[in-house]
């Protein structure tokens, strides 16, 4: 190859996606579906406990944005596992991870329903009610954080015949 490649890098997730997965927390759905309405990004927003104030809110604003978003009560995906890898072996699970992993718990879904038999224990932690598996990985290769955060957070969403990924690669 004669001509360097060009790779953008980007600190902004919104400019490079095309649909925006919310699993953050009541207080900031509105903001980040707005943020990703004014990129024209359609949104699926899956948070615990998120007021009927804000989904009237949220409707109103895409409404009169003329965009999509999704509000997602409980997916019809039978299995959850959250896997988050970092250089440090601090904190694990991380608090981001337990948090995600409590807005996918108590929703009326139990997870994981032919893995839950406390015969075989998992290797690592189900947090939660709903069984989410939790499986935190030390890679010492990745990047280290200043925050000792894991540099990376998947959450796996499978079913019969049904997989589905949503990533978040954040190497700091």
């Amino acid at each position: 190859m004669e001509e360097p490649l060009e790779i953008p890098i980007m600190n902004d997730l919104t400019m490079v996606l095309g649909d925006i997965v919310d699993f953050t927390e009541p207080s900031a759905v509105y903001g980040n579906v707005k943020q990703a309405t004014a990129f024209d990004l359609k949104s699926v927003v899956y948070v615990h406990r998120i007021k009927l104030d804000t989904i009237k809110g949220l409707s109103a604003f895409c409404e009169k944005a003329r965009m999509q978003a999704a509000i997602s009560a409980s997916f019809h995906y039978n299995n959850v596992e959250i896997v988050e890898s970092g250089a440090l072996a601090t904190d694990l699970p991380s608090p981001d991870v337990v948090q995600i992993a409590n807005n996918l718990s108590n929703l009326g879904q139990i997870n994981n329903k032919e893995d839950i038999s406390t015969d075989v224990l998992p290797r690592d932690q189900v947090l939660g009610e709903d069984g989410v598996r939790v499986h935190s990985m030390v890679l010492p290769g990745l990047p280290s954080s200043t925050t000792g955060l894991p540099s990376s957070t998947t959450v796996y969403f499978s079913g019969p015949q049904k997989h589905l990924v949503y990533g978040l690669k954040k190497f700091l």
